[in-house]
């Protein structure tokens, strides 16, 4: 359960942008959307590695 305290003279404007905030670093609507097909683990494991292949080549690039 995400707890956010309102403190003394806040908005409720700045603490909903703390409760977002906390919200997307739990992960809970990524999870939500992944769950929501089964991809099997050889598409993971493919999409992984080009994931991983494409920031290499950022960084190489970067680098020069």
């Amino acid at each position: 359960m995400i707890i956010v305290n309102v403190k003394e003279n806040e908005s409720i404007e700045k603490a909903l942008k703390r409760f977002k905030k906390k919200f997307d670093r739990t992960g809970a609507v990524r999870e939500l959307r992944a769950r929501q097909h089964f991809v099997k683990p050889s598409v993971k494991n493919r999409e992984q590695r080009i994931k991983a292949a494409y920031k290499q080549m950022l960084q190489t690039e970067e680098a020069k």
